[in-house]
């Protein structure tokens, strides 16, 4: 049952092709483990080519010994394994993020960078028909749209896919207990402290036993609906966002008297394009919010959130901001005396120390760098178009732009930052994480810190700053 069930939803949602390399996810729990049962039937006709990826987030007391499991399992299997270990609780903390989504950034960075390495393989987890209900009941509390409430996708891009999506996780583990194969319990699935946890072990059980009784199907069912209606509704929006969102010198701005027209839903929709074109994600942005944009007065001007200000005009509505026109600047330094940044009112301070056992990380504040990699004097200025630097910990060099909009800056705050260059690479900038190739090693003997502080009126005499041609960029 579970077989078939695996293939028609390949063959509904076109996830596999003959020949296909995939990477499983592994876990070693009890749905990953019917993943890799599942593959090694498929692979006898479709010849697929068959690797695992274990991420080992190290929370946990048992994650060594799921991953010591992990090895064996793939050894028994003759299945080529991919492991990766990382310190979650460490990342979350440094950018505020909670330790699940934490977790799943770093899990699908190394998935993603593994599946590229063995050769674009598509990437399969093991994501089940109770995963999707667990979700809807999230979503649904949270106020979710139709889209929030669409949960899971059975592929994502291509080249993520779930064929266990639409099996419910009874017949998985019978699927798996008639094989007799052996699997790793997560203690932390008993956690009530997580809001998940609590869904799947109180509230569906609870309405499972009291109401219905088939509610994790009933609502596979719903969100398939769902899913489908979006893509529709998506494509509707698509269309108006074109003829609404416009871009006249440089700038995003929306054209209120081609979205007003529109059905309430669609135009929200439109809305919401807008914001993701203006600021780069939907991040903050609040049902209630979109709804003030609409509602936006000729000539009134609204806070989308506490960064960015916008103003309609004529109709058209765009980013206002309060600041001067961008500011331009750039210094030379040598390192030795602190350096004034009087267009943003800092000092930036340099010391070098022997290396530390322990450091405390703020991106905001300090830097920490190989003291050996670098070379005086670095370059201070602001962001420049086509800047471009890998930051620690990321698979390659990326637009300095395109980071600053992934970490959900403000456009209006973008232009400020300082960037730190040595020999025209770029080493640092405030608020990002340091250069991978100027990052702290093992073999790091001394260590260059970097200190950001608030200016200090009447301390430091400007003699000390040697000023550089300023650079429009």
């Amino acid at each position: 049952m579970v077989l078939e069930t695996v293939k028609e939803t390949i063959r509904k949602h076109n996830l596999l092709e003959k020949k296909d390399k995939v990477l499983i996810a592994f876990s070693g729990g009890l749905d990953s483990t019917a993943l890799v049962a599942v593959f090694l039937e498929l692979q006898k006709v479709w010849f697929l080519d068959l690797f695992l990826g274990h991420f080992n987030h190290r929370l946990r007391p048992g994650a060594g010994e799921d991953e010591r499991f992990v090895r064996k399992f793939a050894q028994e299997h003759a299945l080529p394994l991919f492991v990766a270990s990382e310190d979650v609780r460490s990342f979350a903390k440094k950018y505020r993020l909670n330790l699940e989504e934490a977790g799943r950034m770093l899990r699908y960075e190394f998935l993603t960078k593994t599946a590229r390495e063995i050769g674009g393989a598509k990437i399969a987890t093991g994501h089940t028909l109770d995963d999707q209900a667990e979700t809807f009941f999230l979503r649904l509390m949270r106020g979710s749209g139709l889209k929030g409430l669409g949960s899971i996708s059975p592929v994502v891009e291509g080249r993520i896919i779930r064929p266990l999506l639409s099996v419910e996780k009874k017949d998985i583990a019978n699927y798996v207990k008639k094989k007799g194969w052996e699997f790793r319990e997560d203690e932390s699935n008993l956690d009530r402290r997580f809001a998940r946890n609590k869904v799947r072990l109180d509230l569906i059980p609870y309405i499972q036993q009291n109401f219905e009784p088939n509610i994790i199907r009933r609502i596979g069912k719903i969100v398939s609906i769902l899913q489908e209606e979006e893509k529709l509704l998506d494509k509707w929006a698509s269309h108006e966002t074109k003829k609404a969102v416009l871009y006249e010198e440089g700038e995003v701005r929306l054209d209120l008297n081609s979205v007003l027209g529109l059905p309430q839903g669609l135009a929200r929709r439109v809305v919401r394009e807008f914001i993701r074109k203006l600021k780069g994600d939907l991040r903050g942005i609040t049902f209630e919010g979109v709804d003030s944009l609409l509602n936006l007065e000729e000539g009134k001007s609204f806070h989308l959130t506490d960064k960015l200000l916008l103003k309609r005009e004529n109709s058209l509505v765009f980013l206002r901001s309060e600041l001067p026109d961008p500011m331009a600047y750039s210094y030379e330094w040598d390192g030795s005396s602190p350096l004034i940044l009087e267009e943003l009112s800092l000092m930036v301070k340099a010391e070098r120390v022997k290396r530390p056992k322990s450091f405390v990380f703020d991106d905001n504040t300090k830097a920490y760098l190989d003291g050996k990699a670098i070379s005086f004097p670095l370059q201070v200025r602001n962001r420049q178009e086509g800047d471009r630097y890998r930051p620690l910990g990321a698979p390659g060099q990326k637009k300095l732009k395109e980071i600053m909009r992934a970490k959900s800056l403000p456009l209006i705050e973008r232009e400020k930052k300082p960037v730190f260059l040595s020999t025209d690479e770029i080493v640092w900038v405030l608020g990002l994480p340091v250069a991978e190739k100027f990052k702290i090693s093992d073999k790091t003997k001394e260590v260059l810190v970097i200190t950001i502080s608030q200016k200090q009126s009447k301390i430091y005499d400007k003699k000390t700053i040697q000023k550089t041609e300023t650079s429009t960029g």
